[in-house]
């Protein structure tokens, strides 16, 4: 009765050990692969200033850059044309542009963003988003071009800028007409605009500076290759 009692027992307890040794050494293969080195390409750290600006470039240059011939909105003619919409209103790239946009000013201290309606609104909701992400909020803001003659007669939508500091941006400026009359519109409504921001410069620079504002541009033409 004995032996008989003992063979049963070893009869029901073998198997579950087998299967307990079997799972210890698949958890322990295991163990070992998540311990080998990434494969050579992969990237282990989380993106830096560097990698986001080589992406944001190659993909202006990939989809934003078209050739023909164009009327600008300072009324100049170019052969080629920077339509950033393509990348901005791109999920998969505009927050690529928020993160570019809003390291370029870090170091300004504002707490909205906007500009002149329909370029700057894009670029304004990147920077608010990639703020939001990092934990410090950056408000929007949209500049109509003229007074809206109805409903609130607002000028400029979004969250009161009377008295706070503001960044104005635009998607790309050639003469900074754009962006300035942006400028003039929120310093009638009180704001303190500490300066002027655009993902790539078509030649405003010396315009904007010339009215006593930091100037800052992510991209120029020639980092375009144009």
């Amino acid at each position: 009765m004995e032996r008989s009692t003992y063979w049963m027992q070893w009869v029901l307890t073998a198997p579950d050990a087998a299967a307990a040794e079997r799972t210890a050494r698949r958890r322990a293969t295991s163990l070992r692969e998540t311990q080998k080195p990434a494969p050579t390409g992969h990237r282990l750290r989380s993106p830096t200033v560097s990698d986001d600006r080589a992406e944001l470039l190659a993909a202006i240059k990939e989809k934003a850059v078209i050739r023909g011939d164009f009327v600008l909105s300072s009324g100049q003619r170019a052969d080629r044309y920077v339509d950033l919409r393509r990348i901005l209103l791109d999920g998969r790239i505009a927050p690529l542009a928020g993160r570019v946009m809003l390291d370029l000013t870090a170091d300004l201290g504002y707490a909205a963003a906007g500009g002149l309606t329909l370029g700057a609104d894009p670029v304004a909701t990147a920077i608010m988003h990639a703020a939001a992400g990092r934990g410090t909020p950056v408000d929007a803001f949209v500049v109509r071009k003229k007074d809206k003659e109805h409903g609130t007669q607002r000028r400029i939508e979004g969250p009161d800028v009377s008295g706070r500091r503001v960044l104005a941006v635009e998607d790309t400026s050639t003469t900074g007409a754009s962006v300035l009359n942006a400028v003039d519109a929120l310093l009638e409504a009180g704001a303190e605009v500490v300066g002027v921001a655009v993902l790539v410069d078509r030649g405003a620079r010396a315009s904007v500076t010339a009215r006593g504002l930091t100037y800052r541009a992510a991209y120029d033409l020639p980092d375009l290759g144009l």
